[in-house]
């Protein structure tokens, strides 16, 4: 499957997109402005509680081309960070005290520069977190002493496992992919993630297959603990429900199977002030693979950069100004403030 870039999808430009999410409201629907449901509930303008994640797309190549993916990311992408631009946000790290700098993608695997970035996070003593896809372990010889890696750096793997079923991880993700997944778990458990008392963290995130909202995080995590290790032998720390934001992909997915409006209506009715309070854009800044930043990773793919009075590029950081900014909002945030919540950290409440 192509991404949407690659066919010249209408949803492959971020402006269509976000005419879609808004045209509801204009027409009159009842799907009211997250801003509305804000201010009714005290958080407007909502404003970031500190900083204490760096998250960094390295690149929107990937070995796979899952069918919800909000980052339009596949083999046919060529978007990819530079070493310098990597420096940049060592540079910006190493004036803070930013404890966590989370890689993702794309596979950030793919960047030929990803090993060499996680060394030099090491070296500031910060916490690497890698979002893992668990197939590019075993997609290629070169890539098969990443355990190994992972660990010699104390990295935490966070990796995408749709479901503990062949049929429904391969439904989202490819054919054969639920097999290699395991593969690459078991290669993952081999250098001790996941084992108790290792200090290896290994987490697995599930999202819904469909237009509805995950069920509850710690159930479905005893269920995947228990039919994991009895029918792999594999074994993880913890499980991460998200919610799957009408972004990209999976947008595409509501429009042309007839959910949008009842998906939309669905996180609307579920919104949580609670949730609202604790979303992750509020502790999180979001680096782009070319260095623009941005208040979390979805409005990153829909390019909604920063608010304009902070600065816009990795070059020009000042926590001081970041951390006094209003976060950017639009109708994809109820996806984020839905029942439980849904952040890059599973549930929030």
């Amino acid at each position: 499957m192509k991404s949407l870039h690659a066919q010249q999808h209408p949803l492959a430009d971020t402006d269509y997109q976000l005419a879609v999410l808004n045209q509801a409201e204009a027409a009159g629907a009842q799907l009211p402005a997250f801003a509305t449901r804000l201010r009714e509930t005290g958080l407007l303008p909502l404003r970031p509680t500190g900083i204490s994640v760096m998250q960094i797309n390295v690149g929107k190549m990937c070995n796979q081309t899952c069918r919800h993916c909000h980052v339009d990311a596949g083999p046919d992408r060529t978007e990819i960070m530079t070493r310098e631009t990597m420096q940049l946000c060592l540079n910006a790290l190493a004036q803070t005290d930013i404890p966590v700098v989370d890689l993702t993608g794309g596979a950030p695997e793919m960047n030929p520069d990803f090993r060499w970035l996680v060394e030099q996070i090491s070296k500031l003593g910060r916490q690497t977190i890698v979002r893992c896809n668990l197939t590019i372990i075993v997609a290629n010889p070169k890539y098969h002493d990443l355990p190994v890696f992972f660990a010699r750096h104390g990295v935490r793997v966070v990796s995408s496992l749709p479901h503990f079923s062949a049929s429904r991880t391969d439904a989202q993700r490819g054919t054969g992919v639920f097999e290699r997944s395991i593969r690459a778990l078991r290669m993952l458990n081999e250098v001790g993630y996941g084992v108790e008392g290792s200090g290896l963290m290994l987490d697995l995130v599930y999202n819904p297959a469909g237009a509805f909202l995950p069920g509850s995080q710690a159930g479905l995590e005893r269920d995947f603990k228990q039919r994991l290790l009895r029918e792999h032998g594999v074994v993880f720390n913890n499980l991460l429900t998200i919610t799957n934001l009408p972004v990209s992909r999976f947008l595409d997915y509501l429009l042309e199977s007839g959910n949008y409006t009842a998906y939309m209506e669905k996180l609307i009715a579920a919104y949580n002030p609670a949730a609202a309070a604790n979303v992750m854009c509020r502790s999180t800044l979001s680096i782009g693979w070319d260095g623009q930043l941005y208040d979390c990773d979805f409005n990153q793919m829909l390019d909604l950069l920063v608010d304009a009075k902070a600065p816009q590029h990795i070059r020009d950081f000042d926590l001081g100004a970041l951390t006094q900014r209003a976060i950017v909002i639009n109708q994809h945030c109820y996806g984020c403030t839905a029942g439980a919540g849904s952040s890059c950290g599973g549930a929030t409440v």
